[in-house]
């Protein structure tokens, strides 16, 4: 049997944009080259769509990549069976790519839109459709689903961001009379935990508010609960399973950005240090959130279990989670995907739908 040709695409116009090369960095090292073909396409902050080709995948959380001798502008062309186009001068070289494995997080990503591209083309690709990416995305879609299904979350409010500036005061109120401090600041479109604060008190609720409309104009804001964070990877389609509970000890007034990806404080616990029941309702939560939102192949999801009585709450799903060295209880589904790719992507190959798990 030939080899499946595999494009594991990476970078792209996202916050985090690092963490995708850093997790690209994890795959290309350790996908089987025996199975499969492996093409490597970065994209860079500006766009810039590049066929890398070197060997040496240390060089992808930087820019040194870029530059890497032998790199070609590439293009995935929408139009079915075309695949991948490489620029060489005035010719155009296409590569066969049967199956995408977009290892993008976030924005123009992790939101439907790379989705999108590839369901017009005709490829197969690892990962939730393009309408369970959207909504997994944008968290306040997400609460709205989490809402309908029954699955217990935290009090939230939808704040706009285009309002700050004539309405601050009014919606500062508004937030003290529904919320007590300290309050979880979120741009709704956002993931690796980018320009999330935790506001303590009505000058740092301002600038939460203000810090995350840089990012996104509908900002999440949300009851603070005090309870251990845990985590599980879903894979699956008609039948979703969920694994073991990871558990993140942050060491850091929260898990934001700096300790999941830049820091050592952060500890992670698997299993989760939490009762084999509390256990059990995480995953069944996992499960039904899951398949309320519609994900297919794999996600992460997250929950808070509160410190007192082991109360379950939802908090987001993550339909690409981090696949760094460090990205903690994520190795959950690092482990879960790799052992679980052969499998994907051979059902690809002979797979009618652009969707694999």
């Amino acid at each position: 049997m030939s080899k499946l040709s595999v494009c594991i695409l990476f970078g792209g116009r996202s916050p985090e944009h690092d963490v995708s090369l850093r997790s690209a960095e994890s795959v290309l090292n350790n996908i089987d080259r025996e199975k499969y073909n492996v093409i490597p396409v970065g994209i860079t902050k500006n766009g810039d769509w590049l066929r890398y080709a070197g060997t040496d995948y240390s060089l992808l959380p930087g820019s040194a990549w870029e530059s890497f001798e032998g790199n070609r502008r590439a293009a995935i062309s929408p139009i079915r069976g075309q695949g991948l186009l490489c620029f060489e001068g005035d010719c155009v070289v296409r590569e066969h790519i049967d199956v995408v494995f977009p290892v993008l997080h976030g924005e123009n990503g992790e939101d439907g839109t790379i989705q999108g591209l590839l369901e017009l083309a005709g490829i197969a690709y690892v990962g939730p459709h393009v309408a369970a990416s959207a909504v997994a995305m944008d968290k306040t879609l997400t609460k709205l689903v989490a809402d309908q299904a029954g699955i217990p979350q935290a009090a939230w409010q939808l704040v706009r961001g285009g309002e700050l500036q004539h309405r601050m005061d009014a919606i500062v109120q508004s937030l003290e009379a529904r919320f007590a401090y300290p309050m979880f600041v979120k741009p709704a479109g956002t993931g690796s935990s980018v320009g999330v604060s935790k506001a303590a008190d009505r000058e740092s609720l301002t600038s939460a508010l203000v810090s995350a409309a840089a990012f996104d104009d509908k900002i999440l804001v949300e009851e603070f609960i005090h309870g251990r964070e845990v985590e599980v990877a879903v894979m699956g389609n008609d039948n979703p399973v969920a694994s073991i509970c990871g558990e993140i000890d942050s060491g850091a007034e929260f898990y934001d950005y700096e300790a999941k990806y830049v820091t050592d404080t952060s500890t992670s616990y698997i299993p989760a240090r939490i009762s084999e029941e509390a256990q059990e309702q995480v995953r069944e939560l996992a499960v039904k959130g899951y398949k309320a939102i519609g994900c297919q192949g794999l996600s992460r999801v997250d929950f808070f279990v509160t410190y007192e009585d082991e109360r379950v709450v939802f908090n987001e799903i993550n339909t690409l989670p981090g696949f760094t060295s460090i990205s903690h209880s994520d190795g959950i589904c690092i482990l879960w995907n790799f052992s679980m790719l052969s499998a994907a992507f051979f059902k690809a190959a002979n797979n009618s739908s652009s969707n694999v798990s």
